[in-house]
């Protein structure tokens, strides 16, 4: 069976569905493929900064999701070598920019995305297997054996993403670390303080901040060479924790107490992985009509958490650039809708491929110094270098994707 759609997105994860709305909020149909057989909601939860809220606000979800959120007052960061205090930064009251961060639930980030999009607009048991050129269309062949023509093809299908891989950018690499991560709710109100608590050093990187009054998400990354990590813990949730709390057992009892609270079933360990930044700043990540956004364009280590973020500010960038293409007045002597398309494209390409290489970045360089063992970097960690990976944190969260308007 051969059907034809004007936009097909490939991947229904935050990147797929935000994109997917986005476009339909300018009025531009689309169709998401996805290949599970259900929304899948993996992960526990993600802090979403200035910049994520400010496209969540452009899709017109932003209030939904802030009533199901506390809002983070501060960041205070501590040695995980010691415990003592590095640097503690206000969000709110002091500074000429007021930052706005969250921690939300990947679930109900999800599904709000979800339950905005017309009936039909997912369609669910849809794996790519393979992408053909036919002209200016593009022929998405399905596993089921059913064949899809479009005139736009954006893969928002992971660190996996196959379309990434037709497009011939490198694989994503191992960055050498790992992350272990947790949930945990309260059956009463937590009484923590609305703020991000992190720990740096000593070959680790802790952190913990709360998602409302009753539940906290926490986060571990680590380097397994330099830990002495057991690789068979990776497949048992008891000596995850049991490892997370033999690190943490010196450095924060109120770490240490969130981590004992957390169930095994909310524990979950994975591999950091990485695209290299000069492949997205030399690699084809556009190609014609086909082109990538969030992790398929630039998946990049947790630890500016932007990982979400920027795929939100992807999918409303390259929703714009589609929309001006595609939306304005046509006179006699512009191109054809194929050429337009094209167009858009590639300005959204040429908007997102810096940003992208500042991403993947500043994330790798803030985790190495924020977690490295080596004792001058530990020196200077504690003594100004933990205070300017927060600054480059926060400067790279102010950001403005804009309005969903058609200039």
């Amino acid at each position: 069976m051969e059907t034809e759609e004007n936009i097909v997105i490939v991947g229904a994860g935050i990147a797929g569905l935000a994109t997917s709305l986005a476009l339909h909020r300018l009025g531009l149909r689309n169709v998401v493929l996805e290949s599970a057989d259900s929304l899948r909601a993996t992960g526990f939860a993600l802090a979403l900064w200035t910049n994520a809220w400010r496209a969540l606000d452009a899709l017109g979800i932003g209030d939904s999701l802030r009533q199901r959120s506390l809002s983070i007052t501060g960041f205070k960061s501590f040695s995980a070598d010691s415990g003592a205090p590095i640097k503690e930064v206000s969000f709110v009251g002091n500074n000429s920019v007021e930052y706005e961060s969250r921690c939300v639930r990947r679930k109900d980030l999800l599904e709000t995305l979800a339950n905005e999009l017309p009936q039909g607009a997912i369609r669910y048991s849809s794996k790519v297997d393979s992408i053909e050129e036919s002209g200016p269309l593009k022929l998405v062949h399905l596993a089921d054996g059913s064949t899809i023509r479009t005139k736009a093809l954006i893969g928002c299908d992971g660190v996996k993403s196959v379309v990434a891989n037709w497009l011939g950018l490198q694989k994503p690499v191992y960055s050498g670390r790992s992350a272990i991560r947790g949930f945990v709710e309260y059956p009463e109100k937590h009484g923590y303080q609305p703020k991000f608590h992190a720990y740096f050093g000593g070959g680790v990187r802790f952190g913990f901040l709360p998602s409302d009054e009753k539940s906290l998400y926490w986060f571990c990354t680590f380097t397994p060479s330099v830990v002495h990590f057991d690789g068979n813990a990776k497949q048992d949730p008891m000596k995850l924790k049991q490892f997370v709390l033999n690190k943490a057992s010196n450095v924060s009892k109120e770490l240490s107490t969130v981590i004992d609270r957390t169930t095994l079933d909310c524990i979950s360990i994975a591999r950091l992985k990485l695209r290299l930044p000069w492949n997205v700043l030399l690699g084809n990540i556009l190609k014609n009509n086909v082109c990538v956004v969030g992790d398929a364009l630039h998946p990049m280590t947790p630890d500016l958490g932007q990982g979400g973020c920027s795929a939100l500010e992807d999918s409303v960038v390259i929703a714009k650039c589609l929309g001006e293409a595609l939306i304005k007045p046509i006179t006699e002597q512009e191109d054809d809708e194929s050429m337009r398309i094209r167009k858009g494209l590639e300005k959204y390409a040429k908007e997102r491929r810096w940003r992208s290489f500042t991403f993947i970045s500043a994330a790798y360089l803030s985790g190495f110094i924020q977690e490295s063992d080596n004792k001058i970097i530990s020196f200077l960690r504690q003594h100004f270098l933990a205070g300017v990976t927060i600054s480059v944190t926060l400067r790279i969260a102010d950001f403005d994707c804009g309005r969903l308007t058609v200039s």
